[in-house]
């Protein structure tokens, strides 16, 4: 099979080598008091010296800092922070309506394929990854695991629920797939959406909001140019099954329709990421993997 128009196992490990030197935005870190990397309570990556304050009761006194308590003639202990194995989880939308692609991918290949290069980014950060993969009418949900252990299964999981034909849109199962990943998601989690977001329904912004009150959350617009801008003048016949019309582009009116249903969609995904503090990017189905998500994720780390 083409690679553009299905995923593959054997593609998806192989884009490992192309997630070299590809930054996640910086994890969320927690100040301790009380003790050394040694001492930590969390399983972390290690500790890292942050400043010096007052000594408090309850703090290790082997963290003390005897020059400084010298020179200021009281104790005074050192803060380290601490570097804690985030989880990244993913949310792959793969409803029908992504079996869809005018040049190089579908929008299925594409949100597989740039789940699967920074799901290898994060395994090589150390973080642990999982998620929620949304197929048709199954999903499946894997929980954070570090190394291969968790983005192997997403992978295969990928693989297995790929839409295979076109199908019509359902509103609200994205919704769904949003209200498990608010169950799994554990505080301090980076979140990743890729989706075209056709099936999003009423109770997204709910399930939204409650993901963003303790995680990091960006959502992927994915896209096809086809859907951005209408094709050359002609008649074409476009839907699936009963829902297929008839358009004609050369009239004026119908590009301007096309055009401003497009940027309406786009706007709607963009305002409901702006109310609740997500970092929203777009890419398109010609856009090149590796540069687009740098692009993206350099975006998202000047904002935080």
């Amino acid at each position: 099979m083409s690679e553009g128009t299905a995923l593959e196992l054997n593609a998806l490990i192989r884009l490992r080598a192309a997630a070299r030197n590809l930054e996640l935005g910086a994890r969320r870190r927690v100040l301790s008091a009380q003790a050394g990397g040694y001492l930590s309570v969390y399983h972390g990556r290690g500790m890292e010296f942050d400043e010096v304050r007052a000594y408090q009761a309850g703090d290790d006194a082997r963290t003390i800092d005897w020059r400084v308590t010298a020179r200021r003639g009281r104790p005074h202990t050192k803060l380290f922070r601490e570097e804690r194995e985030r989880p990244v989880l993913f949310l792959v939308d793969l409803h029908p309506g992504m079996y869809f692609g005018s040049r190089v991918q579908y929008k299925s290949v594409l949100a597989g394929q740039l789940s699967a290069v920074l799901g290898w980014a994060a395994v090589s950060a150390g973080d642990r990854v999982g998620g929620i993969i949304q197929g048709a009418g199954r999903h499946h949900e894997i929980y954070p695991a570090a190394r291969e252990a968790g983005l192997l299964p997403m992978l295969r999981a990928m693989v297995q629920l790929q839409p295979k034909m076109p199908g019509e849109l359902v509103t609200g199962r994205l919704d769904g797939a949003l209200a498990r990943m608010a169950r799994i998601a554990l505080p301090g989690s980076m979140i990743v959406i890729f989706s075209d977001f056709r099936e999003l329904g009423h109770n997204a912004e709910k399930y939204l909001s409650t993901l963003t009150r303790h995680n990091d959350v960006i959502a992927a617009l994915l896209y096809d140019p086809l859907e951005a801008a209408a094709p050359p003048p002609g008649f074409y016949r476009l839907g699936v099954n009963r829902q297929r019309v008839t358009v004609d582009t050369s009239r004026t009116s119908v590009i301007e329709q096309w055009q401003a249903q497009f940027q309406m969609h786009r706007e709607k995904i963009r305002s409901i990421c702006r109310r609740h503090t997500i970092h929203f990017m777009e890419i398109a189905t010609t856009d090149a993997i590796v540069p687009a998500l740098r692009s993206g994720m350099t975006r998202h780390r000047k904002t935080q």
